[in-house]
């Protein structure tokens, strides 16, 4: 049998000991699910991506365009942005910056990988994302799994369901301190979000007009945090649009990891007249 070749890559930090890591398999041909779920949970990484061949009729260039799917230590996931930064980073170390199209579960996700200063950095076009409104013994739920008094949050950041290629509850801390005390209920938290098809909860704290701080706890994947979130990004830029919180253009700055040691930036741009949002960020090899 062929040996499968596992790399490891960090997304949104150029420090392999910052961002979020994932497995990335450049070829999977061959790898079933049960493979590909073993080969995840062997990893322990919130993510990994799996490549095959493209779809009939995906767009883009012969020899970068792709099937990717991707599995937590846990579950398959529709949509991965980590992933998708650290596996365009590998691709663009192989086969040269330029444009790569995915097929994911979520829809066709397009990415330019560009390099500068030397480094490697990816930008990924979600699919149309979408927003929905929560319950409230949902949210009065989720609260309690966080151990968050509902006087806790921001008031500006109204609660809402964001959807950019996967689902996350979306929940403002009033204050830094109440994003930086994390330590929930991880059985609780993740029954509600498999109810919910969630996959993460994204909190977040507002620094400044485009500067955040954000945090997602991820139970349904297997782990308790997942570092640096680009599907939930996205989703997360989508909803500040949505609610007037920013301009139809903009360019957001979020910061992720730092209260787990692994400290990540996003960048996350939104545009007059595309729906679809653009969330980018380097990638390293981890050695």
């Amino acid at each position: 049998m062929t040996k499968i070749e596992v790399l490891r890559y960090t997304a949104f930090s150029r420090d392999p000991k910052g961002g979020n890591p994932a497995g990335v398999v450049l070829d999977a041909e061959g790898l079933d699910d049960d493979a590909m779920l073993a080969i995840a949970a062997d990893l322990g990484y919130s993510e990994s991506a799996f490549l095959t061949a493209p779809p009939e009729g995906l767009s883009g260039e012969p020899g970068r365009a792709f099937t990717v799917r991707y599995f937590s230590p846990r579950a398959e996931v529709p949509f991965c942005g980590h992933a998708t930064v650290a596996t365009s980073v590998a691709l663009g170390e192989r086969i040269g910056t330029g444009d790569l199209v995915f097929a994911t579960r979520s829809g066709t996700v397009p990415v330019t990988v560009s390099e500068e200063n030397g480094e490697l950095r990816a930008t990924l076009t979600t699919v149309e994302p979408r927003i929905e409104d929560i319950a409230d013994e949902d949210l009065a739920e989720a609260l309690a799994a966080l151990d968050w008094p509902a006087a806790d949050l921001d008031p500006a950041l109204v609660p809402r369901i964001a959807f950019a290629g996967a689902r996350h509850l979306v929940l403002g801390a009033a204050t830094r301190e109440r994003l930086a005390d994390l330590a929930y209920d991880f059985d609780r938290l993740g029954d509600l979000m498999r109810r919910l098809d969630l996959t993460t909860v994204q909190l977040v704290w507002r620094e400044s007009a485009t500067v955040f701080h954000v945090r997602d706890p991820f139970p349904v994947g297997g782990v308790v945090e997942d570092p640096a979130t680009g599907a939930a990004a996205g989703a997360f830029a989508a909803y500040a649009r949505e609610l007037g919180l920013v301009p139809a253009a903009s360019v957001l700055t979020l910061h992720q990891g730092a209260d787990m040691g692994r400290p990540g930036e996003l960048t996350v741009e939104l545009r007059e007249g595309d729906q679809r949002v653009r969330v980018t960020g380097v990638g390293v090899r981890i050695s």
